[in-house]
């Protein structure tokens, strides 16, 4: 997988394109969610983006601390269903922590994870904080990474 880092003035027409239809196609319409995806954080956003050959399979976009959370956050983590099992999702969450702690000069890190994958978010040494919650409907966990 080619990683791609990029603020939201560097991104083309058919990088941000292809970003809102893979956040469509597996937050909206997979995960039957009916939410508002295009949120005016995208402009604030840098996007990491995992291609293989010129598709879009994996994406997240991080955030300066202060933006989102406090701390420096990940979100919108997400890998295009049938590249799941190829640890395309690892890939992706390792880029994003390499380019807060770059380009952010910090390693405290927040994110707000849908809780059946704490034990993936675990395992890249982010930690439960606080009691669930629902988001959009779907059950998440705050997790930190400090």
């Amino acid at each position: 997988m080619k990683i791609k880092i990029l603020t939201f003035e560097e991104l083309n027409i058919d990088e941000l394109y292809q970003i809102l239809q893979l956040r469509s196609e597996v937050f909206v319409v997979e995960q039957d969610c009916v939410y508002q995806d295009i949120d005016g954080k995208d402009q604030k956003a840098v996007h990491v983006l995992g291609f293989e050959e010129e598709k879009l399979v994996a994406y997240t976009r991080i955030f300066a601390p202060g933006i989102y959370f406090e701390e420096a956050a990940i979100g919108r983590v997400i890998v295009k269903e049938g590249f799941r099992k190829k640890n395309y999702g690892h890939e992706i969450l390792d880029a994003s922590v390499t380019a807060i702690k770059e380009r952010f000069k910090t390693e405290i890190i927040k994110l707000s994870a849908q809780t059946y994958l704490t034990k993936f978010y675990e395992s890249h040494g982010f930690q439960q904080i606080g009691e669930g919650y629902l988001e959009d409907g779907i059950p998440h966990i705050a997790m930190l990474k400090n």
